[in-house]
């Protein structure tokens, strides 16, 4: 950060400095950069880290969108310090993920089948106005109307709609070649069937509808945000953060963000993050999460990187009976794959406590996030900035952990 700097012009504020008031800024609640600029005259605490200077809002927003990627490098090299430190220690993870609202109100989403009626309702107007201004006499022109302006406005308009037209085709083609994917491939196992003389279950699927659905929407605000249902009831304009957080420390060693309203896609991406931390950090021996993360994919995913898997495969029982809670199940067959390894895992008393852990690791460090730090919104646009603010949150919740590990 500091290299980025030339040396020219008035003295800059040190990196130092700025991102020290970003980090404690977030950690107590005060992300705003505003409020951070207000806070270093109101604030001892802020006044203190920011040397009896007064960085503005704007030079505070700028280092923090400039800086978004070493973010990312300085939250692994945060938890590099605490394994040297002695507070980390590779071992189990719990993943999970959270809604968190995007900068974005679900009130400037626009469906397609929307776009399309506004389109042919401007192109008209377009028109009218059009012959409005090639009129021989402008008697039919209203007073104070400037129809050139008029025109214009529109056109402006149609423009935004065209973009927003055509980013909802680019991921209809993209929803498109995964659909007809899967399809083709349901077609495939059934023929297989057929052929070694066995009758398929069920009717033969549909092929997928094509282009983009009516319902299919895009937000103007931040299109990479989408709809999300919200826990509470409601749905909101969100990206869903992902967060894998060791079970012995709280400390969250690896973060992501994605704009899939489920966490069934996650568990790779997640493991892909891990991998890349390997060299500073090494792999856990171990990843818990809930059944929203579980599919036979996901658990072989796991077995391949060399981490146990303990995902839920179903909901669990709120008061499983005195015999399920006491009794061991059968021994494993010899033969057992990936799958069956980790259900007959699940059900003995190691792995049962084992996978308690993830409801007191994954989700009190969120719950600390959203009410303690109280970092419910993202401040950012686009994913893959919001991506770097998800960091930095992650960055500062450690940083807040560390210290208090470090009075322990």
């Amino acid at each position: 950060m500091t290299r980025a700097y030339r040396g020219r012009g008035s003295a800059a504020h040190h990196p130092a400095v700025l991102l020290g008031l970003l980090i404690y800024g977030y950690a107590t609640g005060v992300p705003s950069s505003r409020k951070i600029e207000r806070a270093t005259y109101e604030s001892v605490a802020f006044r203190y880290i920011a040397a009896n200077t007064h960085p503005d809002h704007d030079t505070l927003a700028t280092f923090r969108q400039r800086f978004g990627s070493q973010l990312e490098q300085l939250f692994v090299q945060v938890l590099v310090l605490a394994r040297e430190m002695g507070m980390h220690k590779v071992g189990k993870i719990s993943v999970d993920g959270t809604k968190i609202k995007a900068n974005a109100g679900k009130h400037r989403a626009l469906s397609w089948g929307h776009l399309v009626k506004i389109e042919k309702l401007l192109q008209d107007e377009v028109k009218q106005l059009l012959a409005l201004a090639e009129s021989e006499d402008r008697k039919n022109v209203p007073d104070g109307m400037n129809v050139p302006q008029e025109i214009g406005r529109r056109q402006e308009r149609l423009a935004a709609l065209g973009e927003a037209r055509r980013k909802l085709e680019e991921r209809a083609r993209e929803r498109d070649a995964i659909e007809q994917a899967e399809y083709e491939g349901k077609v495939a196992r059934r023929d297989a069937q057929r052929q070694a003389g066995k009758k398929p279950r069920g009717k033969d699927p549909e092929p997928p509808a094509t282009g983009p659905q009516d319902k299919d929407q895009i937000n103007l605000t931040d299109d990479e945000s989408r709809i999300m249902k919200v826990s509470g009831g409601g749905f909101e304009q969100c990206y869903n953060g992902q967060c894998a957080v060791d079970t012995g420390s709280l400390l969250i060693v690896a973060t992501g963000v994605t704009q899939a309203c489920n966490d069934k896609q996650q568990v790779m991406p997640m493991l892909a993050t891990l991998k890349s931390h390997e060299v500073g950090l090494g792999l856990p021996q171990q990843l818990c999460a809930d059944t929203g993360f579980f599919s036979a994919a996901n658990v072989n995913a796991c077995v391949d990187a060399g981490i146990e898997p303990l995902i839920a495969m179903g909901r669990e029982a709120h008061y499983p009976g005195l015999l399920a809670r006491l009794t061991e199940p059968a021994p494993l067959a010899e033969d057992a794959d990936a799958l069956a390894q980790m259900a007959h895992r699940l059900k003995t008393g190691a792995g049962r406590a084992d996978y308690a852990l993830r409801k007191q690791t994954v989700e009190p460090v969120f719950g600390v996030i959203k009410h303690v730090m109280k970092f419910r919104q993202f401040l950012l646009r686009g994913m893959e900035k919001v991506r770097h603010e998800w960091s930095l949150v992650a960055l500062a919740w450690n940083m807040k952990r560390m210290s208090t590990l470090n009075r322990a």
